[in-house]
């Protein structure tokens, strides 16, 4: 039964913050970095994703990935213990674990390691009930077209991880990819599937690019994109 929890922070700064001065920015945003970095290394994965200048309600997120469910606490404790925690807000907020699939012949859960792609496009799921309803047999073919659709797009990678019983939604996906529009064809592709008239919900969507921390918190006030005169 041994698995990972998964989770997704999702950050948007008071625009205030932007009209504070460069030092007072700069000071602010190291210790939160310094957080994050010291706690990759103690956790099974640690990744910053910007997603400024996309969404207009949140500007990063942190994937993040763990044995200990006490993990997520104490690391939301220390980033909240930063001087820039004060100018964040977090307007989602996503658990899940991970289980053996149902509809594959795994029998352990499956672990879920970051490929490292550019790109991670998350967002909750939740099926109808009526899903749950129809025989297991009718379920496992579905999902075998559903599978096979997917297959046929080998530059992205699936994370598909639980979320009964932790979370709002049902499921938390996750896809690795290459470039943006290669998951829009995917998700095109998957429309047309048996599986996806049982959908109830797959919003919000977050594109998040990935990037080291501190290129995440330079994006916040577009430092990155400053030129020295």
């Amino acid at each position: 039964m041994a698995g990972q929890y998964v989770a997704y922070t999702i950050f948007k700064v008071d625009p205030a913050w932007r009209r504070l001065p460069v030092e007072d920015r700069v000071a602010a945003n190291y210790p939160f970095a310094e957080v994050v970095e010291d706690w990759a290394a103690r956790v099974a994965s640690l990744r910053a994703y910007s997603v400024a200048g996309v969404r207009p309600d949140c500007d990063f997120f942190l994937w993040k990935i763990t044995e200990r469910y006490a993990d997520l606490g104490e690391l939301g404790a220390a980033l909240n213990a930063t001087p820039l925690a004060g100018w964040l807000e977090t307007p989602y907020s996503y658990l899940a674990t991970t289980k053996a699939s149902e509809y594959t012949q795994a029998r352990r859960p499956r672990q879920v390691i970051p490929h490292g792609a550019p790109y991670l496009v998350v967002y909750p799921f939740v099926k109808v009930r009526a899903w749950y309803a129809l025989p297991a047999e009718e379920r496992q073919r579905a999902m075998d077209e559903h599978i096979a659709v997917g297959r046929g797009f080998p530059t992205i990678t699936n994370h598909t991880t639980y979320s009964f019983g932790l979370d709002d939604q049902e499921f938390m996906t996750a896809f690795e990819c290459e470039e943006p529009a290669d998951f829009m064809h995917l998700m095109l592709a998957l429309r047309e599937s048996e599986a996806s008239r049982y959908t109830e919900r797959d919003t919000p969507i977050f594109v998040g690019q990935a990037m080291e921390i501190r290129a995440c918190l330079d994006a916040l006030d577009g430092a990155s994109a400053r030129v020295e005169a």
